[in-house]
């Protein structure tokens, strides 16, 4: 029981330091000439802000690796793996390859996977549920961010 659970912790550890990670793999974020939208918030504010997003998101996608006995806990499990990769996928494409409308396709994808999770998980494990739920509201407002982006610029 023990090397299963050190082996869920190192999965979901790595998925996060894989999406935290995107961030280097994209060059200087500052190449571009956009303008930022007025809504933008500061640059210092992301660093915290995705720290303890990734936290909750790792520890609701372990909790819910833990049910014993479900009929949703593959579609949870498959919803947490789909939301994660388009997590990562957005900052490359966003910061990376500088395509605001692409990056915009994939965050609505992210949002609606998301917010399927969360409807799945709150009949598996309400507190798996709760812990995703900072994390919509975040890509909520990215949403609306990655959309300024498009109209300012």
């Amino acid at each position: 029981m023990r090397n299963r659970t050190i082996v869920w912790v190192l999965f979901y550890a790595s998925t996060l330091v894989a999406a935290g990670g995107a961030i280097w793999f994209v060059g200087d974020l500052n190449a571009n000439n956009w303008v930022a939208p007025s809504i933008a918030p500061p640059a210092w504010l992301f660093g915290p802000v995705w720290t303890t997003l990734y936290l909750m998101i790792a520890t609701s996608g372990y909790r819910i690796s833990r049910v014993r006995s479900s009929d949703l806990k593959s579609m949870a499990l498959g919803l947490w793996a789909l939301q994660m990769c388009l997590n990562t996928l957005w900052t490359p494409v966003f910061f990376g390859a500088f395509d605001l409308k692409g990056a915009f396709a994939i965050i609505v994808i992210l949002w609606l996977s998301i917010t399927v999770f969360i409807i799945v998980s709150f009949r598996i494990d309400k507190v798996s549920s709760y812990l995703f739920m900072p994390y919509w509201a975040w890509v909520c407002f990215a949403t609306a961010l990655n959309y300024a982006y498009i109209r300012v610029n």
